[in-house]
């Protein structure tokens, strides 16, 4: 299988103002968002939950499902799937507005995810990013993610399934379960069913 990853950075204020890699209604984009200079981002457990809300609000606004997120000290990843084209950067933008401006890079990292396998090994990246950073021991001790919601069932109105994810089980256990399978070391990424 061919995975095709297009990696862009771009800035907001200059001349080129959105995304500069594609942006196709219909195809997940891994967008990482970072604290300006590598400074924490969240400081308070109310700053993460003003985050969160900004970005549902954002996010049904900018027609862009959000599958995947992750809120760490001085970044943010987020796998999206604009309904519109340019979606991605009219959500990006919109967060910068809603959320202290001042704390985040206007830069941004983005990478189209092209290939359906790649997706479930983008949202299994984004949940583990706490464990990788030492900050859980596993990605459901870590609250601030979308693992909840993908994995455990919890509800969180920011998280909509993408196809690839719901292609896991027939019901919602059974994707849950299968998704989880993918979180144990060594573990390959299920097939659909």
């Amino acid at each position: 299988m061919v995975i095709h990853l297009a990696r862009s950075r771009v800035a907001w204020g200059s001349a080129m103002s959105r995304l500069a890699c594609p942006q196709p209604p219909g195809v997940a984009l891994h967008v990482v968002q970072r604290g300006r200079a590598g400074a924490t981002c969240f400081v308070t457990a109310r700053e993460a939950c003003a985050y969160l809300r900004a970005l549902g609000a954002c996010a049904v606004d900018c027609r862009c499902a959000v599958h995947a997120y992750v809120l760490m000290g001085n970044h943010v990843h987020l796998l999206v799937t604009p309904a519109r084209r340019a979606g991605a950067t009219l959500l990006m933008r919109a967060l910068l507005e809603r959320c202290a401006r001042a704390s985040w890079e206007e830069t941004l990292d983005a990478s189209p995810v092209y290939a359906p396998r790649y997706l479930l090994s983008c949202m299994r990246y984004i949940e583990e990013n706490p464990v990788r950073a030492g900050l859980a021991r596993d990605p459901g001790a870590w609250r601030w993610s979308s693992f909840g919601a993908n994995a455990v069932g919890r509800e969180d109105p920011i998280v909509t399934p993408h196809g690839v994810y719901c292609a896991l089980g027939r019901t919602p256990e059974e994707r849950r379960r299968r998704y989880r399978a993918m979180f144990r070391v060594g573990s390959a990424l299920p097939r659909p069913a």
